[in-house]
């Protein structure tokens, strides 16, 4: 969890004019900076609250909201996610098809992101990849 020290130098490194402000635009940056895992929705909920750019005092009230420091979450719900996709239950998901459901499913990331994603990911030879490995991997379990 972050401390009030690390949360006004993030906010500082973000506040470039030195208005004693952030644009909303770099508010789901900094929570992300501290520890938070926000998705797209609830920085889009969390800036709809707010009017112009954001002071310390709100983002103070924002980076501490309830459950703000929950985990996106666990292995094994990321699991049974892909579970849906490997029709023969063996563990695995087609390159292709992980990086189709990155990019166009839930949270959708850019091709760069899933591309930096699978940097290191092992590719069986027939380019099928073992899931549970991939989010043990991603998770740094």
């Amino acid at each position: 969890m972050s401390n009030d020290a690390e949360a006004k130098e993030a906010f500082a490194l973000f506040d470039k004019r030195g208005a004693g402000a952030i644009p909303q635009e770099s508010l789901g940056d900094v929570l992300r900076a501290l520890g938070q895992n926000p998705t797209q929705k609830e920085v889009s909920e969390l800036v709809a609250s707010t009017s112009g750019d954001i002071d310390y005092n709100t983002f103070l009230n924002i980076l501490h909201r309830p459950n703000g420091f929950e985990p996106a979450g666990s292995a094994d719900d990321f699991i049974r996610g892909f579970q849906v996709f490997d029709k023969e239950g063996k563990g695995l998901i087609g390159q292709g098809e992980l990086k189709y459901v990155l990019t166009t499913l839930g949270e959708k990331l850019s091709e760069d992101e899933v591309n930096e994603l699978l940097k290191g990911v092992k590719v069986e030879a027939d380019g099928n990849i073992n899931y549970v490995a991939f989010v043990k991997q991603i998770l740094g379990q």
